[in-house]
């Protein structure tokens, strides 16, 4: 059940940090709010997914899944370069969070 969670908050974290791309530094109302609601539920998703996982587990793979998710979002929506230098280091993110969960001891 953390692990589902723990995926949620990381897509929370991809939400909140597009939302706070289209809110113009918090200029505009309806993409702040949302920035706003979608880092609040993914840290209290975090903080229940920690009850289980390692701090540190929990902590890179929620990061891991947002810093992907919004390089994603941005290169198929936002128009932003997807190198092959780029690309390579997003695919080394992910390994990582494989890692991550191949090595928890839950």
């Amino acid at each position: 059940m953390a692990w589902i969670v723990l995926f949620i908050a990381g897509l929370l974290e991809i939400v909140w940090s597009v939302a706070m791309k289209q809110s113009d530094g918090f200029t505009r109302l309806v993409p702040s709010v949302v920035s706003v609601t979608a880092m609040i539920g993914s840290g209290v998703a975090l903080a229940f997914a920690m009850r289980t996982l390692p701090l540190g587990t929990a902590y890179t793979v929620w990061t891991g899944i947002g810093a992907v998710g919004a390089f994603a979002v941005g290169i198929v929506f936002l128009g932003e370069a997807a190198g092959a230098l780029r690309l390579t280091a997003a695919t080394l993110i992910v390994a990582g969070l494989v890692l991550m969960k191949v090595a928890s001891p839950e």
